[in-house]
């Protein structure tokens, strides 16, 4: 298994390397739709005309019967949005529009995908000249040839909206959560079956990597169902794309609509909820949702939505479900705003069940310290929670950016694992198990750091009683060492006419 998310990149990069001669002066933000767009296209060509060449070879004549290619979840391409279509005219001064009418076409003989592609191709910024270099790129690469069919899309798409992210700063929050942090959330949660639930779920990847644990540990992933939604339009449809791509079928919403003021799912009771709201996020509307339903345990404060964001998710658990989200670390203690109470209240109500204190780093979009929150509605180890100081894991893949490494990310699971299982060994400096009545104590303050306490420090096994003796003796020997110069210094200044 790969030691961290990036070690076996190499087409995806060469697809991102490609793609990027079409920057020029587009911005990111829309330069992101466009590369996208462009691997969505060619991606969708490959797998149908594979099935379309499998087909020809049949006889049967059923090359053209959309039926064919739906029933195996691959798109219908009609004719004149085909790729060859595309690539014969990639060296004129039309291919933007002949990218646009195949997008179009496209989503008319596939209704899943209305409204969803982007069709920005013509627009006059877009040089044409470096459009048609990349079609030739792209003509001649088989994506279907490097790994499953169903995959290769996905990991160029995370691997480009990485590097969005990366490009994007501050503003790639609302649309990407780093690979490495969602597969912690999965990993504990283990979403095997029932309804899955994002309420803030930016391009999807809560769902890609839930669909990618149940295929990996033999599980069927038509016993989960998946509900969304994303106030972000751009991001919305880049969510559609990425699920549609992968064969998920997912209910996001008729729209883009805000998660507090339009809840597209308002009866939602689902079995496992993942998400990374938008950290400390104010001006969300408190003053218009003050007697909302869903603040059982207090009224969020104006300024800061973080505990909105989580009673809101609270609200839509079903009555064995669990939660795995992301929230900034003032959650843990602030008292501002009422904030405190609510943490409080749902701790007394036994929600908490895990809280995970993350590395620096982790993060393309902020540098503000993160942690892992698991709340569950009917907790395995009652009137108790697990805190996990992770603080040390990780790894540096760049200058500026931090990874979990598979095995970090199992050293996780595994401890939340055992502590459910009631047979958890507290690790000092790692791990505690804490009971409600020693949160109290603390305030109701969920730092990991106050629970788990100092690693003690060992230097070549010396045991730390020998360790302070002898460092106590050579102290007191430089001490008298000290004395000793002092002495001579007197002596020596003495002899010049000056004294101390």
């Amino acid at each position: 298994m790969a030691e961290n998310n990036t070690s076996s990149i190499g087409f995806e990069k060469q697809i991102w390397d490609a793609a990027c001669v079409l920057r020029g002066n587009i911005d990111a933000s829309e330069y992101k739709s466009v590369v996208l767009g462009l691997i969505f296209l060619k991606y969708v060509s490959d797998r149908f005309e594979a099935k379309y060449n499998e087909l020809v070879t049949e006889g049967d004549g059923f090359e053209e019967d959309v039926d064919e290619y739906t029933s195996e979840n691959i798109f219908f391409v009609p004719e004149d949005a085909r790729w060859s279509v595309i690539s014969s005219a990639a060296h004129t001064p039309e291919i933007g529009n002949v990218i646009d009418d195949a997008m179009r076409a496209i989503e008319k003989e596939n209704k899943r995908l209305k409204d969803i592609l982007p069709k920005n191709f013509s627009r006059p910024e877009l040089d044409k000249r470096r459009l048609g270099d990349v079609v030739d790129l792209f003509t001649n690469i088989q994506m279907i040839e490097h790994g499953n069919s169903k995959d290769i899309l996905g990991r160029t798409y995370e691997y480009c909206l990485s590097k969005f992210a990366e490009q994007e700063g501050k503003l790639a929050g609302e649309f990407y959560t780093p690979a490495c942090v969602v597969r912690t959330l999965v990993e504990v949660l283990q979403p095997y079956n029932g309804r899955i639930y994002d309420p803030c779920c930016g391009s999807g990847g809560m769902f890609v990597q839930s669909a990618k644990f149940i295929e990996n540990h033999g599980g069927n992933i038509n016993r989960i169902s998946v509900f969304g939604q994303d106030s972000n339009p751009i991001t919305w449809k880049m969510a559609q794309m990425n699920l549609a791509i992968r064969g998920i079928e997912a209910d996001l919403g008729k729209f883009n609509a805000d998660t507090f003021f339009n809840d597209c799912h308002p009866q939602l009771k689902a079995d496992f909820i993942m998400a990374n709201p938008p950290f400390n996020l104010s001006g969300w509307g408190q003053d218009k949702l003050l007697e909302d339903v869903r603040w059982v345990y207090g009224t969020p404060p104006a300024g800061n939505a973080n505990f909105a964001w989580l009673q809101h998710m609270i609200w839509h658990l079903a009555p064995n479900g669990r939660i795995g989200m992301v929230l900034s670390n003032g959650s843990l203690s602030s008292r501002s705003g009422g904030e405190g109470e609510i943490r409080k209240n749902i701790i007394n109500a036994d929600l908490v069940d895990c809280i995970v204190a993350m590395p620096t780093q982790l993060f393309y979009t902020t540098q503000i310290p993160v942690s892992l929150w698991f709340v569950a509605k009917n907790k395995k180890q009652k009137g108790e929670t697990l805190f996990i100081d992770a603080r040390k894991l990780g790894k540096m893949v760049t200058r500026k950016l931090r990874e979990l490494t598979d095995k970090d990310i199992q050293r996780i699971a595994s401890t939340y694992n055992a502590f459910v299982e009631g047979r958890l060994e507290n690790e000092k400096g790692f791990c505690a198990v804490v009971s409600t009545q020693e949160i109290a104590g603390q305030d109701y303050i969920l730092t990991p750091g106050r629970y788990v306490g100092i690693e003690e420090q060992k230097e070549g096994g010396q045991p730390f009683e020998e360790k302070m003796n002898r460092l106590t003796h050579e102290l007191s020997d430089l001490f008298n060492k000290s004395h000793d110069l002092e002495i001579q210094i007197k002596e020596e200044l003495a002899k010049i006419g000056y004294s101390l």
